[in-house]
């Protein structure tokens, strides 16, 4: 008998398990293919905790692999903290999310740790907040992100408000592979829990402590009151952003909002939205269409989990820009420089922080204005990581915070990337360059005249299932085993594996070490200042392929990078 036939019949015997369940398990009795992919395997926890298709098996999402991480996740405070013990625990809108999130703190209350659970569906932000807000020792965030609606996910913080690093994620995922049965594990029930002091409901207080920091990032409140009416859109994608992003917003004195009403609800299926996810411009067809209505300049969304933010400028023929992660990023710094009362002497000791992958252009406008740039791994855990640094030892001061895929963060009150907080200061960025006539767009068009122009991009390769890990595996291996020394007619300079923690050159200089944690990372530098970055990604059954281009010319840096894209593209691809 298969590991996986014994493990789908283990759970067909189990005589406790959950109804729904056993219902999929019935209906998949004769599908051995199907049986392979939900238990040939478990789901792994991984450096950002658990995401997967919600349904029955041990490499699926249900409540038995959520009471499985809550239990590795229980032991490790135990181990790490001091009593008495809490964790923070929030929940989106997708499906399962409550039930996940109750599962969690039925785990933690069964094991003496005091379950800080909100009471509705919240944006992951203010998990981040309230992890601070109420000391806990440790966070829990029910969210698949901008994943399908047939996903979900359980983000894992630690004290400081951030996700876990690499060094703790490691040793909860040894306690989450110690337990062999997920079907045992006890979770006390909600009432039980409660009775016993052992869960809290949150809710209001916690997210009004949060609202007023958001709302204090506010500086230019004059531009804001001239451009009161300032026509902007926004979306929430049918997610947790609805109510506080609008609240935002109106408590800044915004009063031209209009809201893409049909969007406005949560729901567990995102209306008409296949991919919740506003780096994609399918996502914006609704908030497009209301802003061509009212003759808005701006259209904002964000994901379901309200971290991630995206956005479209108007141009001057009246179609729209989507402004990437990297030009986004590039612009707030550039706003956050420019506001009242920002002197170079206020500069002094300020960091930008920002990812392997992320494009230059932000670093240029930040390096202009005497603001210190520090590179880490892919992932804004490794951002949370070092502003909790600098905070505890003085050393630097945070200023902003940003990554790729379109996430980032002004206020250091959170440790985990906000489209809240961003969302306000987009429209107030937005209210200060209509004082000039300007839009986001426009602003982006004179840095890049300033600054040169900066063009980057990435190729997503799906490969699902068991044998799509597979392949991924035998890529990064190939690439490291049989190292490529060119990118189409391109000469590699330096190589960079985080995995092994060195940057080799070419021409002969004595290799240097990263200076990053160990990731399964590579990174190549090309002759004409190029770069190209390979990975795994960390929450989605895809290889990543980052590009990075510059030149004075914007066509040129298109077609480099296009050229980049497609070359990287075949060259991994034969690898595997």
């Amino acid at each position: 008998m298969s590991v996986a036939i014994a493990s789908y019949e283990r759970w067909r015997k189990f005589k406790a398990l959950d109804p729904e369940l056993r219902s999929e398990l019935d209906r998949i009795r004769n599908d051995g293919k199907e049986i392979e992919e939900r238990f040939g395997s478990s789901l792994e926890f991984g450096t950002a905790g658990l995401r997967g298709i919600i349904a029955a098996g041990t490499n699926r999402m249900n409540v038995y692999t959520v009471r499985k991480a809550s239990l590795g996740l229980a032991r490790f405070v135990i181990k790490n903290a001091k009593k008495p013990w809490s964790i923070a625990i929030a929940y989106d809108n997708r499906r399962k999310s409550r039930i996940f999130a109750e599962t969690a703190a039925g785990v933690f209350a069964s094991n003496g740790i005091r379950a800080l659970i909100f009471d509705e569906i919240q944006p992951t932000p203010v998990l981040s907040y309230a992890v601070l807000h109420h000391r806990a020792d440790a966070g829990v965030m029910i969210t698949a992100s901008h994943n399908p609606k047939e996903y979900n996910g359980y983000k894992v913080y630690w004290k400081h408000g951030g996700q876990v690093v690499d060094e703790f994620a490691l040793a909860i995922t040894d306690e989450f592979n110690a337990i062999d049965d997920e079907l045992g594990i006890e979770a006390m029930g909600v009432e039980d829990a409660q009775a016993c002091g052992l869960l809290e409901w949150i809710g209001q207080k916690t997210t009004e402590s949060y609202m007023e920091k958001v709302t204090g990032l506010v500086t230019e409140r004059a531009a804001i009151r001239r451009h009161a009416g300032l026509p902007i859109v926004y979306t929430p994608l049918y997610g947790t952003g609805y109510r506080l992003v609008p609240e935002a917003l109106d408590r800044a004195g915004f009063e031209g909002v209009k809201y893409v009403e049909a969007q406005m609800v949560p729901d567990t299926e995102f209306g008409s939205v296949r991919r919740p996810n506003p780096e994609e411009p399918e996502a914006f067809a609704e908030g497009l269409a209301l802003a061509k209505r009212c003759r808005a300049d701006l259209v904002m969304a964000t994901d379901p989990d309200a971290d991630r933010l995206g956005a479209m400028s108007r141009e001057k023929d009246g179609s729209f820009r989507l402004i990437t992660g990297n030009q986004m990023g590039a612009l707030l710094i550039d706003h956050l420089l420019s506001r009242q009362g920002r002197t170079g002497a206020k500069n002094k000791g300020s960091v930008l922080i920002k990812t392997i992958v992320t494009s230059d252009l932000g670093a240029s406008v930040a390096r202009k204005n005497g603001i210190e740039i520090v590179d880490v791994l892919t992932g804004f855990k490794y951002i949370g990581e070092l502003i909790d640094k600098y905070e505890r030892t003085g050393e630097r001061k945070f200023l902003f915070g940003y990554e790729e895929s379109y996430g980032y963060l002004a206020g250091g009150f959170v440790r985990d990337k906000d489209a809240v907080q961003i969302a306000l200061l987009v429209a107030e960025m937005a209210a200060t360059l209509a004082d000039r006539g300007l839009t986001l767009g426009s602003r982006l068009d004179e840095l890049y005249e300033e600054h040169g122009y900066y063009v980057d991009g990435i190729v997503n390769i799906s490969l699902e299932g068991i044998e799509g890990q597979r392949r991924i595996r035998e890529i990064m291996s190939s690439l490291r085993t049989s190292a490529p020394y060119v990118v189409g007619v391109n000469r590699i300079v330096s190589t960079a594996d985080y995995e092994e923690g060195t940057i080799k050159y070419t021409d002969g200089r004595k290799p240097e070490k990263t200076g990053l944690p160990e990731s399964n990372v590579l990174k190549y530098v090309l002759e004409d200042g190029s770069w190209i970055c390979v990975r795994p990604s960390g929450t989605e059954p895809k290889l990543k392929i980052y590009v990075g281009a510059s030149a004075k010319d914007r066509t040129a840096a298109e077609e480099k990078a296009d050229y980049l894209k497609q070359e990287t593209q075949r060259m991994v691809m034969a690898r595997g």
